[in-house]
Formats: C-alpha cells, sequence, structure tokens
C-alpha cells in the first residue's frame, strides 16, 4: 500500500516594504528662494500695491539709526528710491554711487528720497558715504530681507545691482535690475524732463519773469550811463568842450579892442569909423 506524503505548502512572499514618498517639489523651490539658493528673489511686480507695515524687515542707515521701508515712506515728499549695490567702495558701485550724487538735485526736485541699499555694514557704508561725498544715507541690511522683499538677493549671499522705486501710496513704480547708468535711468525716466533752472547769473532774459526783466535792462542802462561817462571818447571831447569857452571868450575881448579903437578915432577926426 502506497502512503500519500502531503507537500509542503509554498512560503508565503515577503512583504514589500512601502515605497518612500516623492518630494513636494513645489515645497522644495520654495524653501529654495527661502534660503537663497535662486539667482534672484521673487520679482516685485511694477504696479502692484503692497503693504508696507513689515514688508522687508528692519535695516539701519549708515549712522546706525534703525528704520524701516514703511517709516522711509513716511518721511518722504512723494516717494522713495532704493538703488542696490553689491559692495560699497567696489568701481562699479562707486560709479553708481557717484551717479545719483551727480544728479541728487534732479532726482529729487520732484519730492523723491534716494538711498543706496547693500548688505555692507554701517561702518563700511558710512566710509564709502564719506569718501564719495554722497547726499544721501545708505541704508545697511546684513540680513538681506528688505533686498530679498525687491527681489534683488542674488544666490548665496549676493546683491543684484538694480533700482526700487514706490510712491507714497505704496505703489511699485520701478523694479528692475541693471548697470550703474541704467539704475540712474529708469529713475530719470519715471520723473520726466529736467526742471527749469532757478535764476542766477547764467539765466538767460528771455526765461526771466517781466518784472526782472525790466530791471535788469534799468541796470544795464546806469551801467551804460557810467560807462559812457567815464569813457576815453567821453575824457577826449572834455578839452574840446573847454577850448571853445577860452575861443569865446578871446573873441569878446578882440571886439571890445576893436570898439575901443573906433571910439578913440571917431573923437580925434569926428568922421565916424565903420565897425
Amino acid at each position: 500500500m502506497v502512503e500519500l506524503r502531503k507537500r509542503k505548502e509554498a512560503p508565503a512572499p515577503a512583504a514589500q516594504p512601502p515605497a518612500p514618498k516623492k518630494a513636494n517639489s513645489t515645497k522644495s523651490t520654495s524653501s529654495a528662494k527661502a534660503n537663497g539658493s535662486s539667482d534672484t528673489s521673487s520679482k516685485v511686480a511694477v504696479g502692484a500695491i503692497i503693504a508696507l507695515d513689515g514688508f522687508g524687515g528692519d535695516i539701519e542707515t549708515n549712522d546706525g539709526e534703525k528704520t524701516n521701508l514703511m517709516k522711509l515712506v513716511d518721511d518722504s515728499q512723494t516717494g522713495v528710491v532704493l538703488f542696490t549695490y553689491p559692495k560699497a567702495s567696489t568701481p562699479g558701485c562707486t560709479t553708481q554711487a557717484c551717479l545719483f550724487r551727480d544728479g541728487y538735485t534732479q532726482l529729487t526736485a520732484t519730492g523723491l528720497s534716494i538711498y543706496g541699499l547693500s548688505t555692507d555694514s554701517p561702518k563700511s557704508n558710512t566710509t564709502f558715504k564719506t569718501k564719495q561725498n554722497l547726499p544721501y544715507a545708505l541704508l545697511c541690511d546684513p540680513a538681506a530681507s528688505l533686498i530679498a522683499a525687491i527681489g534683488m538677493k542674488k544666490a548665496p549671499k549676493g546683491t543684484t545691482r538694480g533700482v526700487f522705486v514706490i510712491n507714497k501710496e505704496g505703489k511699485v513704480l520701478a523694479a528692475e535690475a541693471g548697470g550703474p547708468a541704467a539704475t540712474l535711468e529708469v529713475v530719470k525716466r519715471l520723473i520726466g524732463d529736467e526742471p527749469a533752472p532757478a535764476g542766477g547769473a547764467n539765466t538767460d532774459v528771455g526765461d526771466m519773469p517781466e518784472s526782472s526783466k525790466v530791471e535788469q535792462e534799468i541796470e544795464e542802462g546806469k551801467t551804460s550811463a557810467q560807462e559812457a561817462e567815464t569813457s576815453p571818447a567821453a575824457e577826449l571831447e572834455k578839452p574840446a568842450a573847454s577850448n571853445g569857452g577860452e575861443m569865446i571868450e578871446d573873441g569878446k575881448a578882440q571886439a571890445e579892442v576893436a570898439a575901443q579903437v573906433a571910439d578913440s578915432a571917431e573923437k580925434l577926426d569926428g568922421t565916424p569909423v565903420p565897425a
């Protein structure tokens, strides 16, 4: 009799480990931007109105005064210009700062306040400001919080050269990168034509008010009269007038002598002598 044996059951397959979850690409991108690993931070759209309270965090001036964008805008007449630069006292940054220095009067004539913005320390920016005789304050943002907020942060710790302009209502008028001269031209385009110069020594008469023209003509007339009195021609005429007076006096004397001679002759012979 054949004995039947039971087959051994096949072992159950081992449980597969759970597949790793894919990283959220959107979250990674946002994290990278937050850590400054992208070329530049997200740009602020021109024409957008931003909430100034807390925007960009706190910074300080080269004099060590704490401030922020909201305070800068509040202290301005019509708005704020921030030009960003990578490092104080380097050639390109010096050129940029000096261009804004030389155009300062024109740029601020419309009520805009000008500031330079970098990650430099107050000491470095004060040295830069003093050496280049800059008429505006330099803002120190070592954490690049405001620089990132306006879209000018560059990986990993750098600053993109550019310009950011905002008005009193918080509307972004300009936000773009560019070279030293290009950043200045952005602001010039915003303010329009250069204002007419105030009246002064180099002002043409045609640009002056009517009252000023009359006053100038009067003064010019007085000057011309004074010059005529003291001119060489006037001096030459004085002797001529004096000589004429002497000749008249001589003529009178001769006539008197002739009359006396004629009177004496008439007395001698009784015959009138024709005058």
